[in-house]
């Protein structure tokens, strides 16, 4: 009796092991599964900011304070740096080539001035610039006034934003750029200002069109001698007023300063930016794609490939509108076949198939509204599925302040494209050389200068069924971009020697 009362004890306790043992085992597999999945598995709900991230969008939007640059406002989910190549396998074997920076082949940034270059003397007078054109060319021109201002001896005003071309916008200097840091930035370099003093009469002032591409002979000659007569010299432009080459180093490289440590975005605009970012790289490595399929490129360029003749028209009307459009009568087909036409949606998904970028790469699309919307975005969004915008990574709320004002906006686009894993430009303009140049500065990041002339042939051939798209039209366009990935831009100087220096 004892004895069967033993293994009927042993028998109870093999039951209340095995149900332990499977309980243990379903609480293992429940915890892998939950923590196994990728963070984000809906496209709509990466953008949902846990609890923490309110009091971040509040700052951003001004309710408690502005957010810096450098604050840590990284969720702890966030991607912080390239796939490692066990996470680059499973999606492409060569996944590690698509997205490894280029050889930087000794270059390195250089800014320092050299033991000549001399502080600003007494000042002269004082230069005021009227800024024209879309962000970058702003940025660029604001650029030139800072060296202008140093080889004229002037005291250089803080520059007047454009407020009256084609984008309307009403942002001040301040709205979009640190206006203080600017002014500390290059306090060694030029005294800026921020308005023209009150005692200064309007009868002294001289509104100038400067020479475009002038070097420095023009402005220390004849503008210079316009001190005699006049205390406040207004350039009614600033694009394109200084030259390229044949400059001293010391100049080239206060343009740098001016661009790259000066001329910082206003504080909501960065942190903003710095948001954006880590929601594309809570994704996974990232392309920045520079779609520049708006309707005032199109217009501007004459290109009308892929468009009904509805929208051809409407374009053709634009363009003959603008008085500032020299060029009215524009042959399409010979545009495109020259490589001076942007790759459309289509032909951008097409491209970076070749290349080998997987269906799941994640596509920042910086630009503004794309001409034709949904119509002309098909192909691209069928191919690459993960396309984001500020619209869709970024609530409306978090938008409000920026709204209307496309200078910000833009300048968004510029801090995501600045930071993603590859940047892909379909056209050579304003923005696209910008961004390559700070990518450069900053380090060699991977950008893609695609070969539109050479590839538009192998588009036109898919279109008439002469080629498919395959390896064979992967191998083509790979080899024939084997050497696109640097684009050295012209505002940049370097020295292969002291780095640094």
């Amino acid at each position: 009796m004892m004895q069967k009362r033993r293994w009927k004890n042993v028998g109870l306790m093999r039951k209340m092991l095995s149900c332990a043992i499977c309980t243990i085992a379903m609480m293992a597999l429940l915890s892998v599964h939950l923590h196994g999945a990728p963070p984000y598995s809906k496209l709509p709900d990466p953008y949902r900011l846990p609890h923490p991230q309110i009091e971040i969008r509040d700052k951003i939007l001004g309710k408690e304070q502005e957010q810096s640059w450098t604050s840590e406002i990284t969720p702890p989910s966030v991607y912080k740096g390239p796939l490692s190549s066990h996470q680059c396998s499973d999606r492409n074997p060569n996944c590690t080539k698509l997205w490894k920076p280029p050889p930087n082949r000794n270059y390195m940034p250089c800014t320092q001035p050299s033991p000549n270059y001399t502080s600003p003397s007494e000042s002269r007078g004082y230069l005021l610039a009227h800024t024209n054109g879309g962000l970058n060319q702003m940025r660029a021109g604001i650029c030139d006034m800072v060296a202008i201002a140093h080889i004229i001896n002037a005291t250089l005003v803080v520059p007047k934003l454009d407020k009256k071309s084609y984008w309307q916008d009403s942002s001040n200097f301040s709205d979009v750029f640190d206006e203080d840091h600017f002014i500390k930035a290059l306090a060694n370099d030029v005294k800026v200002i921020k308005k023209l003093p009150n005692e200064i009469g309007s009868s002294m002032k001289a509104v100038k069109y400067f020479k475009s591409w002038s070097g420095m002979d023009y402005y220390q000659e004849e503008i210079a001698s316009m001190w005699a007569d006049y205390k406040v010299i207004r350039a009614a432009k600033t694009d394109s007023r200084l030259a390229n080459n044949n400059l001293p180093p010391d100049i080239q490289k206060l343009r740098c300063r001016a661009c790259y440590e000066a001329l910082r975005f206003a504080p909501q605009i960065e942190a903003m930016g710095k948001l954006l970012v880590d929601r594309m790289r809570s994704n996974g490595p990232y392309i920045s794609l520079h779609l520049r399929y708006e309707k005032d490129m199109l217009a501007f360029s004459g290109c009308t490939h892929d468009l009904s003749p509805a929208e051809a028209n409407e374009l053709k009307t634009i363009r003959d509108a603008n008085d500032n459009w020299k060029v009215k009568d524009i042959d399409p087909m010979e545009q495109r076949s020259k490589g001076f036409c942007p790759l459309t949606p289509k032909e951008a998904a097409i491209f970076l198939c070749a290349l080998g970028y997987p269906s799941n790469t994640p596509i920042y699309i910086a630009a503004g509204e794309i001409y034709g919307g949904d119509s002309h975005m098909g192909a691209l969004q069928s191919r690459y599925p993960m396309l984001m915008r500020k619209e869709n990574l970024a609530s409306s709320e978090e938008l409000e302040p920026f709204t209307n004002h496309l200078s910000q906006l833009a300048a968004l686009d510029y801090i995501v494209s600045v930071e993603s894993d590859v940047f892909f430009p379909t056209y050579s303009g304003n923005m696209a050389r910008a961004v390559e140049g700070h990518r450069r500065f900053l380090g060699h990041r991977r950008t893609i200068s695609p070969d539109r002339k050479a590839l538009v042939r192998l588009f036109d051939k898919i279109e008439q069924g002469k080629l498919k798209e395959g390896k064979y039209l992967s191998d083509h366009v790979i080899e024939s971009h084997r050497n696109r990935y640097v684009f050295l831009s012209i505002i940049i100087t370097y020295n292969t020697q002291k780095p640094h220096q």
